[in-house]
């Protein structure tokens, strides 16, 4: 068995703001909520995009009145910041150089991340993204810290 699945995978943090520049522009931000650093792997399909999406809008990690984290996005009305992220499939057991062949190439990868956006909106959620390909900053203030990893599979 393979130390990279065959799974999309997301790392989750939950914000107090957020924002990712490109070539010192801002192109996108948000206020609380995720951000969430989507990564593609070569076999997702439209299937595990949808489960992805409905799962973080779900992710019960937001604090209720009483300190416990039995929130969700949805629930406290927040925002989500989504980030292209194809080096979560970086293999680094062998060597030095982090190998990537199990993530999705860009014409696979791309139309998969555009559904993801599209999904998350549709649940209601204001969303900003990066752009996809770019080299991008991402700045954040972590809340808790929480910081999650969801596959898929």
């Amino acid at each position: 068995m393979s130390l990279i699945e065959d799974r999309m995978r997301c790392v989750v943090q939950r914000v107090s703001r957020a924002q990712v520049t490109v070539k010192e522009t801002q192109v996108g931000a948000i206020g609380k909520g995720l951000v969430v650093l989507l990564g593609i792997h070569n076999t997702d399909t439209e299937k595990e995009v949808r489960w992805m999406a409905d799962k973080i809008a779900g992710l019960r990690i937001f604090e209720d009145k009483k300190g416990l984290m039995n929130l969700s996005l949805l629930d406290i009305g927040g925002e989500m910041l989504i980030v292209s992220q194809f080096t979560l499939y970086g293999d680094c057991r062998k060597g030095r150089r982090p190998g990537y062949s199990t993530a999705a190439r860009p014409e696979i990868a791309e139309p998969l991340y555009d559904l993801f956006v599209r999904r998350v909106h549709e649940k209601g959620i204001k969303a900003a993204t990066g752009r996809f390909k770019a080299m991008m900053q991402v700045e954040l203030i972590n809340d808790g810290p929480v910081t999650l990893l969801v596959d898929s599979a």
